[in-house]
């Protein structure tokens, strides 16, 4: 088996298409390159092009659509993606495309999303080891042991989680819907699995009693409250968007909070003269061609397995039709609820 991102990988690439560097190919994707020209240099975009175009015309050839997470780096989110969005705009996007390919450009549990909305469709990512410290926190036997220890409440689970938790959850949620979702349940308390801090920010906007599984994010983690205090020091015009991810004190600490969507309509609506975003930074990367007025700040954390998903093994994904992403069908029909009843209280 020929590993994503192997010297085999390249070199077999290399042979089946044109991956030089050349003035003509930087030409015929200027377009392409002129929404992400603040970010991304000339020199680097030379080499990212032939990727670009080879990707753009592999597609049509096997009927597939990309769908990329708003983290995904700026060639991949302006230079291939047909879809960009967070969580929940990706899984209604996921019930929509009519091609029969999927390639799905985010973390695993995306990719199983996909496949479980739309299980006629073959799914494929780039690479499988993109994973999810959120997903990888939780099974299908912590949520068992969370109803024995509150029987009768609800089990609202985020939807970074892997197939097996969404099915043996009552409904999913997203960071921009999740308030929502946790007051549209009957039941006075809630369970939330499996961000412990999305949870406790999610109950300071709720009536409702809220317990937790004390799962975090890695990159989200990271952000601190009495760092986003010293920025204001120096930066005290500056407008600090935090993502519910975040700990309550850092989201405190901040302007605005919101989904990754949340914060980008917040910036285009608003446009800030300075902004700190508080989040995996490339998605200030991916939105500031489109506000040239706005000056985007540190702090940057980026997402290790987010940044697993490269140009390179997107062409190969393609070409080979790899990493196929698989789901039990019995298991899937049982996520599937749980994720479509979250669409439909969108």
């Amino acid at each position: 088996m020929i590993l994503p991102g192997s010297t085999e990988m390249k070199s077999q690439l290399a042979s089946h298409f044109d991956l030089e560097p050349s003035a003509a190919i930087f030409k015929e994707t200027q377009k392409i390159y002129d929404r992400a020209d603040r970010v991304i240099p000339e020199a680097d975009w030379l080499r990212y092009a032939p990727y670009v175009k080879a990707i753009n015309e592999l597609k049509k050839e096997k009927d597939a659509v990309i769908l990329a997470h708003n983290y995904m780096t700026p060639q991949i989110f302006h230079g291939v993606a047909d879809f960009v969005g967070d969580s929940l705009q990706l899984a209604i996007e996921a019930t929509k495309v009519k091609e029969q390919v999927i390639v799905q450009c985010g973390v695993h549990f995306m990719a199983e999303t996909s496949k479980i909305l739309s299980p006629e469709k073959t799914v494929l990512i780039p690479d499988s080891k993109a994973g999810c410290s959120l997903a990888e926190s939780i099974t299908a036997k912590d949520i068992e042991g969370m109803r024995a220890k509150y029987p009768g409440a609800p089990v609202v689970s985020y939807v970074n989680t892997t197939a097996e938790v969404k099915a043996a959850s009552d409904i999913c949620c997203t960071s921009s819907n999740a308030v929502d979702i946790v007051n549209s349940m009957d039941s006075d308390l809630v369970i939330m699995t499996p961000d412990g801090h999305l949870a406790q920010n999610v109950a300071k906007e709720t009536k409702k009693k809220i317990v937790y599984w004390e799962g975090e994010c890695m990159v989200h983690i990271e952000f601190k409250a009495d760092e986003l205090r010293e920025y204001r020091k120096y930066e005290p015009d500056a407008v600090i968007i935090a993502h519910p991810e975040c700990p309550v004190d850092v989201v405190a600490e901040a302007d605005f909070s919101g989904s990754t969507a949340g914060m980008i309509n917040y910036v285009k609506e608003n446009k800030p003269e300075k902004v700190l975003l508080v989040t995996e930074c490339s998605m200030g990367s991916n939105i500031a061609d489109e506000v040239p007025e706005v000056h985007f700040l540190g702090p940057c954390n980026l997402c290790p397995h987010m940044q697993k998903i490269t140009l390179e093994k997107i062409l190969w994904s393609l070409h080979t039709m790899t990493e196929e992403v698989i789901v039990d069908p019995d298991m899937a029909v049982k996520a599937r609820l749980a994720v479509q009843r979250m669409i439909d209280r969108k």
